[in-house]
């Protein structure tokens, strides 16, 4: 069996070498190795060129300036040797057994054609902290039935790959998403390895999550992705929200009080479940700054969310009619 690794990559210069260095690292070496460049303007490429140069790993470098995420995954896997590819992404490094737990399901006797690996925030400062215990899962809220993978963790054979048609490059994010759910339709049921570990930095700043978030809704809108959970958050917002305030303010304070209790439950339970183990090494100020940190995060999220989705559903609407690949749910 022989597996690739595959990336892609844009002007990640500043991080790069933290994943090539993981992937020298593994305990199970990859056979090949290889990166698409989207077309960096640092010097991302030339770091890669020395990791080559040096042989410290099969690596191949692929240069398609102008290719989205979606298009440099294609183009990597096209010129992949390898029966398994496994992806990930730059920006991240992978714990030494990350390649092995994800290929040793492939060597049984009934092999799988997908294996969804994990992935953890990398926190380097509280913010971050908060960050990661609010927009991301833990092991215990996995399904491994349900679970979707990253492409910054998973594996899966040229076979599946190739049935797939690819990862749909008419979308510039939410690419994988479209991809495990063909991979589901296909296959049915991916195998799960949650030691296949890895580790990326969350966003450092309110204003890098915003974009990142309206970006995520913005492709879930062209994807057609996500409708009931949208409509739940429009609801929340712009219905329940100003309903609550009505009532307190006409008939009692109480609904002021319910509305919170609920707000917190169902808004603010689970993060702050996950938040708990991340700062009990901290000191009092730093946990309650991650504290106060949650309920912003979460609602910076959503009204990210809620300005993107209904651009990214224009999108849609405008194009859908001479673009049959935006029926993609209807294809085989």
């Amino acid at each position: 069996m022989k597996v690739t690794i595959v990336a892609t990559v844009l002007n990640e210069g500043a991080a790069v070498r933290r994943l090539l260095d993981s992937l020298a690292a593994q305990t199970r070496a990859p056979d090949e190795v290889v990166i698409a460049d989207g077309g960096s303007s640092d010097d991302t490429v030339s770091i890669l060129q020395t990791y080559a140069d040096e042989g410290r790993l099969p690596l191949r470098i692929l240069v398609e300036s102008g290719a989205n995420i979606s298009r440099g995954r294609n183009v990597a896997i096209a010129a992949a040797s390898g029966d398994v590819i496994a992806s990930t992404d730059a920006g991240v490094w992978l714990t030494p057994e990350w390649l092995a737990e994800l290929v040793t399901p492939f060597g049984s006797e009934e092999p799988p054609q997908v294996v969804a690996g994990f992935f953890v925030p990398d926190p380097q400062s509280v913010f971050e902290i908060a960050m990661g215990a609010t927009v991301l899962p833990t092991l215990d809220d996995v399904d491994p039935q349900r679970f979707l993978p990253s492409s910054r963790s998973v594996a899966f054979t040229r076979r599946a790959w190739e049935a797939t048609g690819g990862y749909p490059e008419w979308v510039d994010y939410c690419e994988d998403l479209i991809f495990d759910f063909r991979l589901r339709e296909l296959f049915h049921t991916f195998t799960f390895a949650p030691r296949a570990v890895a580790h990326f930095r969350p966003r450092s700043s309110l204003r890098s999550f915003f974009k990142q978030y309206y970006q995520y809704a913005r492709g879930d809108g062209k994807a057609d992705l996500w409708r009931k959970r949208h409509a739940i958050r429009y609801i929340t917002y712009l219905v329940a929200g100003p309903l609550v305030l009505i009532l307190g303010w006409q008939v009692s304070p109480w609904w002021w009080a319910i509305g919170a209790g609920l707000a917190t439950v169902g808004m603010f339970s689970k993060p702050y479940r996950r938040l708990w183990p991340m700062i009990r090494p901290l000191g009092w100020a730093e946990r309650l700054q991650a504290i106060l940190w949650v309920p912003v995060i979460r609602v910076t999220g959503d009204v990210a969310k809620m300005l993107g989705y209904p651009v990214g559903w224009l999108w849609r609407i405008r194009r859908v009619a001479k673009q049959p690949e935006l029926r993609w749910r209807s294809q085989g």
